[in-house]
């Protein structure tokens, strides 16, 4: 079973990455954030793949209309929630380039 990359999965994979050692002292803080952003990509990556298998299953006649609009949904849930942390990510360095000197 995947597990969709949802706000309050986000969220956890933050407090996850969060409590690696070196994070609260900003020793290895932003590679236990990598880590944690690179597994919910490949989650999301996964969803995605999960739909099309779900999507040509049904297509073969060997699964159900319900199935696959819950996958579908799934997989624009989790594609919403990647595009919206890549807006996030590039205003934050646009502001940080920003700054003055």
């Amino acid at each position: 079973m995947t597990i969709a990359l949802a706000p309050a999965g986000a969220a956890a994979a933050y407090r996850a990455a969060d409590a690696l050692p070196g994070a609260a002292t900003g020793g290895t803080g932003g590679a236990g954030f990598g880590a944690a952003l690179t597994r919910a990509m490949e989650q999301a990556v996964e969803v995605g793949r999960e739909a099309d298998a779900t999507t040509t299953r049904a297509l073969t006649g060997q699964g159900s209309v319900t199935d696959v609009v819950l996958a579908v949904g799934r997989a624009e849930l989790t594609l919403q929630t990647a595009v919206a942390v890549r807006d996030r990510v590039v205003a934050a360095y646009q502001d940080v380039m920003r700054m003055p000197i």
